[in-house]
Formats: structure tokens, C-alpha cells, sequence
């Protein structure tokens, strides 16, 4: 028997693959946008399947088989993939979306990914004061939408300064406060980097205390955890910390940028992964994201000086150095740290403009004829323009291993992140690295994991809605990119070179990328969280 299938079968069965989307314009109308007869994947756990994705506004209208839909604009997508713009959970775009230059606004270096959605704040240094930054940055035009964290360190720097000290009951109620104002204007939760001082210096205690204004209004714990590799607590004893924060602040816990770094922990991601699931087994709801790299990147001081050397900022540090007996201390434990990393050749300088810039520690040191701690702490004693800071010091530290990144990759509940930062090519190139090194070449996953978690995977950690889906309804963040074109061309050397190979990228129904080059639209908007139950702040 031969079976005949009708078109509405056919709208069905694709609606189906593409999650369950329908048409809200009627058939053989207009839109504003026809993408045509692309290979869609919706974002959700679904096939891919070929059609059109209609948009009208800032709205998609349609997803599904072509319907004859007259578009004022139509883009040919035969041969291409059209998902989700993506969504990135991890990021430090200041740069960029804080520029006084409108184009660097644009925001570049992720638009020429494909992401069209970016989370800052991240790491604890999101601002308490989030309606008012969120306005101010919308107001100056950026290209992506963002949301945001307020930051533990944010908090704590605001009521304790640098300083190595538990809070006075006073004290903890004021940075209670002001994670319940951020709260209450809109933050995705409460971000922490216990790894970076003066965070560092908080007991778990005050964290849960912090923590549960954010959990008890809907928030998100998102951590850059206190040890990755074995600096103090270990990996297991940091994610162990992590888990127990979320537990008694009662909110879910996700990890940023999960890793074990180091040589001292390579080989403990098979135990990483048996903490997370035992805590999803015993119900509470723990995610991740992961870059796709083997070097992080950080500061020559976070990567080598110890915790207590910093406390009191930057200023106290460089005293300390000038100290004999203080820095001999610290030179021992630099060492040990270095070594911990991987030594000096696997930390590469990447501040731009130095005399160090593009070369290893161990490359600089012999330049300069002296030992790397000495030429790490030569380094460090440059001051930024105000003096709070170290003025060059960015690295890419190479640590970590192959079968410890597969492994995390490959967990349902991990989703990418760049953790893009000045001076590594993540923050060019993370997404086009996964596609052509991770599910190209190597098959860690395959694309439509890619995708998944690149986009709807990451709207539903974060409880973003109406994006991360190709769905009716849902805003018009679209991106079609060209399956033998997307490429990564940022590298360590040259980290600053744009992504190729994405043909068509819309923000909010407005194209931001055309014909593979930016339109200099900067249609991004704030994602502000509706005020949750327990607002107006305490």
C-alpha cells in the first residue's frame, strides 16, 4: 500500500521534530523575514528537519515546512543550519559592551559565534546596583542581549573592602541587603569566585548566609569554585563545598566553567561527575558549563601568588614583595603553585602590549636572565593607570587534560560557555572550536548535543524565557551559519580574530551579522527576571 502523506501530516511531523512549534500568522501571508529551507535545529531534544523559519518583529511567527509565505527580506538557507542564536552562560564582556565606542559595542567577538544572548556578572563581580547598570547599557546600544549576576565579591569588596576578615553580624546583614535589592531587580542569582581574593577569605558559612537572600527569591547559585586543582580544599573537597552551599541555601547550584586543573588532579573528572550526579540523585539540581580548551585563562597573580599575600588588595601585596621575610614566602609557595600549573612553559603572557606579550614564563624569564618567580613577580609590580591592580599580567594556563574534558563534555547536564576574557581566543572562538575540534573532528558529541547545549539546554538552566527555541511566539534570536564555513580563527598568539562563517545572525528580529559581516545594529536588550516572591528587597 502506498501512503500519501497531506501537507497538514507534513506541518504535524515536522512541527514534532522541531519540538512541537505551530504557525501564529496564517498560511501564505507575509513576514518580514523568510529564512528558507535550511536545516533547523529547534534547540530542544528533537531531529533536525529542513523548512523556514518565518519572523515578524522581534518574534518568530513560524518554524516548520515552507508554506509560501512571502517575506520582505528572504534568506536563502539551502545547505545551511539554522538554530537558536546561542546563548552563552559564562562571560567577561566589559570591553566590549562598556566601551565608549559604539562599534566595540557591537560586541563582536561573540555576534560572529552566532551568540546572540551573553550572562556577566559572573565569577562574583556582578553589580548589587543591576536595574541601574542594565539601563545604562541597553541605553548605550550593545549588540547582544544580556543578563546578569550580582557578585558575592561585588558584595563582600563593597561592605568589607580587601580585607581577611569574617563579617560583623552588622556587616553580613548589609551584604544580605544588597543581594536582596539585586534580587529584586532583576539578577539570575548570585554569582561567587571563592578561588580570587577577597572572596577567598569568606568562610562557607557566610556564603550560605549570602546566598540563601538569592535562593529564597528564585536564584541561581553559579560558582567558579573555591579550589579547581589543590591550591587549598582540592577539587573534590571545593565541589563538595559548592553542592552544601546550594543545599542549605536551598537553590540550584551550577559550576562554572568545570575543569580539573592541574597535574595534581588530572584523572579526578570520573569522581567529579560521581559528586554532581549523587547530589541530582538525592534531588537537588546541579549544572555545569565547560569551555572547550585545555588552558584556562587567569592572572599571573590569582595563577601564582598565595591568598594570604593579597590580603588588603593589590597595594598590600607589592609591600609585602618588599618585604624579605614576606617575600620569601611567597616566592616558596609561587613555586609550588607554578609547579601545580604545569611550570613555567605552560603559562603563556597574553596582555596585549608589553614587552612579554605572546611569550611563556619560562620564554620571559630566560629573556630577562632570571628565574620565573622572579620575572612572574617583575611582572606583577607593573601597576594598572590607578594603581589597584596589576597592569599586564593575563595567561593562558595550560592544565588540563584530554580525558578529563571529554568526560565533562559529555555529561547531559554540561552546557559551553566561552568564559571568553581579554587576551584567550574563547572569547572569539569558543563555539566554533567545539564545532570543528569537539564534534568535527575528535566526535566528543555530535551537533545537535552541540546545539542543544549551546541554546535551549542553557535558556532552561537559567530560566530564560522565550529564547534558546526556534519556536512561534518565542523572541527572533536566529542564527544560520554555513556547516563548511564555521571555523574558529582566534588562536593563543593572535586570540583577537573573529569566528567565520555565520551567514545571517538577528537579535531580536533585527539582523546583526548579514553576509557574514556585522551591520553595526546593536539591538541587544537587558533580561531582567520579573521580581520574584520576597520583593520589594528587605
Amino acid at each position: 500500500m502506498t501512503h500519501r502523506m497531506t501537507r497538514s501530516t507534513l506541518v504535524s511531523a515536522v512541527a514534532l521534530a522541531l519540538g512541537g512549534c505551530a504557525a501564529v500568522t496564517p498560511s501564505g501571508g507575509r513576514a518580514d523575514v523568510v529564512i528558507r529551507g535550511g536545516t533547523i535545529h529547534s534547540g530542544g531534544e528533537g531531529p533536525a528537519a529542513t523548512g523556514d523559519v518565518e519572523i515578524a518583529g522581534d518574534r518568530i511567527v513560524y518554524v516548520g515546512p515552507s508554506r509560501g509565505t512571502r517575506g520582505a527580506r528572504v534568506i536563502d538557507a539551502s545547505g545551511k543550519i539554522v538554530a537558536p542564536g546561542f546563548i552563552d552562560p559564562h562571560t567577561h564582556p566589559d570591553t566590549y559592551i562598556r566601551s565608549a565606542d559604539a562599534v566595540a559595542r557591537q560586541n563582536l567577538p561573540w555576534l560572529a559565534q552566532g551568540v546572540t544572548t551573553i550572562i556577566h556578572g559572573v565569577d562574583g563581580r556582578g553589580t548589587p546596583d543591576l536595574a541601574e547598570d542594565a539601563a545604562k547599557l541597553q541605553g548605550s546600544g550593545v549588540g547582544t542581549n544580556f543578563a546578569a549576576f550580582v557578585g558575592f565579591g561585588t558584595v563582600r569588596s563593597r561592605v568589607l573592602g580587601q580585607d581577611d576578615r569574617a563579617p560583623t553580624p552588622a556587616e553580613l546583614e548589609q551584604e544580605k541587603a544588597l543581594v536582596a535589592k539585586a534580587m529584586c531587580e532583576g539578577a539570575l542569582g548570585l554569582s561567587s569566585g571563592l578561588f580570587y581574593a577577597p572572596q577567598s577569605f569568606a568562610k562557607t558559612e557566610e556564603v550560605i548566609a549570602v546566598a540563601r537572600e538569592a535562593g529564597m527569591r528564585g536564584g541561581i547559585y553559579d560558582t567558579h569554585q573555591r579550589d579547581e586543582s589543590s591550591y587549598t580544599i582540592g577539587l573534590i573537597g571545593s565541589t563538595r563545598e559548592a553542592i552544601r552551599i546550594g543545599r542549605e541555601a536551598k537553590m540550584p547550584v551550577h559550576f562554572a566553567h568545570l575543569k580539573a586543573l592541574g597535574v595534581d588532579v588530572h584523572g579526578q573528572a570520573p569522581q567529579l561527575v560521581a559528586e554532581i550526579e549523587a547530589a541530582r540523585r538525592e534531588g537537588l539540581d546541579v549544572t555545569a558549563d565547560q569551555y572547550p580548551w585545555n588552558a584556562s585563562g587567569s592572572n599571573l597573580d590569582a595563577a601564582l601568588v598565595p591568598r594570604w599575600a593579597a590580603d588588603g588588595g593589590y597595594r598590600a601585596m607589592i609591600a609585602r614583595f618588599d618585604q624579605p621575610a614576606p617575600l620569601a614566602r611567597i616566592r616558596a609557595e609561587m613555586a609550588e603553585n607554578l609547579r601545580r600549573r604545569g611550570g613555567a612553559d605552560s603559562l603563556l603572557l597574553t596582555s596585549a602590549g608589553h614587552p612579554w606579550t605572546g611569550k611563556t614564563l619560562a620564554e620571559i624569564g630566560k629573556a630577562w636572565q632570571m628565574d620565573a618567580i622572579d620575572a612572574a613577580i617583575r611582572i606583577i609590580r607593573v601597576p594598572s593607570a590607578d594603581g589597584t591592580s596589576a597592569a599586564g599580567t593575563s595567561v593562558a594556563s595550560f592544565n588540563m587534560a584530554d580525558p578529563d574534558i571529554d568526560l565533562i563534555m559529555r555529561q547531559p547536564w554540561v552546557v559551553t560557555g566561552s568564559d571568553g576574557s581579554d587576551g584567550h581566543p574563547r572569547q572569539y572562538a569558543t563555539y566554533p572550536r567545539l564545532y570543528t575540534e569537539y564534534v568535527g573532528k575528535r566526535g566528543v558529541i555530535d551537533l545537535p548535543r552541540m546545539i542543544r547545549r549551546s541554546t535551549g539546554a542553557v535558556a532552561d538552566m537559567y530560566r530564560i524565557t522565550e529564547r534558546g527555541y526556534l519556536r512561534p511566539g518565542f523572541f527572533a534570536d536566529v542564527v544560520v551559519f554555513d556547516p563548511e564555513r564555521y571555523a574558529p580563527r582566534a588562536t593563543y598568539v593572535n586570540p583577537r580574530v573573529p569566528a567565520v562563517g555565520v551567514d545571517a545572525l538577528f537579535v531580536n528580529g533585527v539582523l546583526a551579522i548579514e553576509g557574514g559581516k556585522a551591520t553595526g545594529a546593536t539591538p541587544g536588550r537587558a533580561l531582567l527576571r520579573p521580581p520574584p516572591a520576597g520583593c520589594p528587597a528587605r
